[in-house]
């Protein structure tokens, strides 16, 4: 038997169900060696790079880039020693046999499922026909392309050098071009030669959109679908009528957008969050004059640029420390307390709302945890969080206070205990003496799980997060 092995979605942490396949590194027929890199595969929130495990030939892609969302265990790709017959390839998808995806799945590992029938094989759209071209095309997608009357002239091949692969000609048979975009549908012979994934090259050609000069951001500078995306016009927006001109009321039609993997995760945690967890509410503000004080000296001395959020991290971080019944996880009927706080940060990014963690911030200085945020952050919008980043957290905080979000009320990120919400700064008029002064002052709210913190613990709590803000100095003690 030929050295032939699946290739299954793999499964990351107890809780992932199914993933997308982002984007194929290796194009059909390639050979790839042990630690290169194989595809992108998109989960709940992050997005993995996928390494192999052993130097083979990705010998047929069954999955392509950007479809839908695949199972674990759902088998994505077949490996094969460079020289086997594609008959042999052939027979062993038709009799493979899923096995227990319970354990994590990786390269090449056995743990998959049958193949989707939709990947198997694609529909028939006409007669069987001689193809006569000089384009190159792998023999697989020549056959394939004759067998099921798969017109190839307007398929753009995303091997190299423009060549036509098997994925390419699956492709064209499952999406028949659209006759109202076969203008668009064109792409320059030199857009063949530059290095981007097929689901890129295909929205370029649907967009008429070069891809020579663009620079791309994905590994070894690959152009991917955000570049592209990046350069699609936007729609122009309709004018406003003439003063005086009698108004015409238009088509309001609204644009229907699915929720894609992670906002159906998210939905999914905060609508169960809100229903299971007994919230109830605590509120505070306190003035950050000395703080906003402290901090240009600090980021002067210390040559950082550790924002107000970064103080207010740390300045939760050793609160926590000295209220452990608030630096909780709850777990079924147990709760967790941690000693050092590991604090979940709420970031807006183009997957939609995570949190990735900053681990045991009572323990760093606040140049640490400045490094630490804006690397988190970073990752986050260029979507390359990965499972440690984002695993455990003791405790969340959300702030929109850039927003000018006076204050608002956090659901808890479960399995935590507790979040902070972070208002703006508003200067609030306040009695001195016989007169009034103007303050600086922050306002909090923090969200807590009634089942495993009780009022006064979260009191106590709030109160020491005001006096080491109130008193900065102490953070540096």
């Amino acid at each position: 038997m030929p050295d032939i092995r699946p290739f299954c979605m793999p499964k990351w942490g107890i809780e992932m169900t199914e993933g997308t396949l982002a984007e194929w590194m290796v194009a059909e027929g390639e050979t790839f060696s042990k630690g290169q890199l194989l595809c992108l595969i998109e989960t709940a929130k992050i997005t993995n790079e996928v390494e192999a495990e052993y130097d083979a030939v990705l010998a047929r892609v069954l999955v392509p880039a950007g479809g839908a969302e695949q199972p674990v265990g759902a088998l994505l790709a077949v490996t094969a020693a460079p020289g086997t017959d594609a008959a042999e390839i052939d027979a062993f998808i038709a009799a493979f046999k899923p096995a227990d995806t319970s354990v994590a799945a990786r390269g090449g590992s056995s743990d998959a499922a049958p193949a989707p029938a939709a990947a198997a094989a694609a529909p028939v759209t006409n007669a069987p026909r001689k193809i006569e071209t000089n384009r190159p095309i792998s023999p697989e997608a020549l056959k394939f392309a004759e067998d099921n009357g798969v017109d190839i002239d307007p398929i753009v091949g995303s091997g190299r050098g423009g060549r036509i692969t098997l994925q390419d000609v699956h492709q064209a048979a499952r999406y028949p071009a659209n006759p109202a975009l076969t203008g668009t549908l064109s792409v320059e012979a030199e857009d063949r030669a530059v290095f981007a994934s097929p689901l890129a090259r295909r929205i370029a050609a649907q967009h008429g959109i070069s891809l020579s000069g663009v620079k791309g951001t994905g590994p070894r500078g690959r152009i991917s679908k955000a570049d592209v995306l990046a350069l699609v016009p936007a729609p122009a927006s309709a004018a406003p009528a003439a003063f005086g001109a009698p108004f015409v009321a238009v088509a309001n039609t609204p644009t229907v957008t699915r929720f894609d993997s992670v906002r159906k995760v998210v939905a999914q945690r905060l609508t169960e969050a809100k229903q299971t967890i007994p919230h109830f509410y605590l509120r505070m503000s306190a003035n950050v004059d000395k703080l906003m004080e402290l901090r240009k000296t600090a980021n002067l001395v210390l040559g950082c640029k550790a924002s107000l959020n970064d103080y207010v991290v740390m300045a939760s971080a050793r609160a926590l420390a000295q209220h452990r019944d608030v630096n909780v996880q709850v777990h079924g009927q147990e709760i967790h307390s941690f000693p050092h706080a590991d604090i979940s940060i709420a970031v807006a990014s183009p997957k939609g709302l995570v949190t990735p963690v900053v681990r045991q911030a009572d323990r760093m200085r606040i140049d640490q945890i400045a490094s630490a945020t804006s690397a988190l952050i970073e990752k986050a919008k260029s979507g390359r969080l990965g499972m440690d980043d984002m695993a455990g957290g003791s405790f969340s905080i959300s702030n929109l206070g850039m927003f000018g979000i006076e204050d608002f009320d956090a659901i808890i990120n479960p399995p935590q205990g507790a979040i902070l919400a972070v208002g703006t700064i508003t200067r609030e008029a306040v009695e001195d003496g016989e007169g009034f002064a103007f303050e600086s002052r922050m306002r909090f709210t923090l969200s807590v799980d009634h089942r495993a913190i009780d009022g006064a613990g979260g009191a106590q709590f709030l109160a020491t997060l005001k006096s080491l803000l109130e008193n900065p100095e102490t953070l540096f003690a």
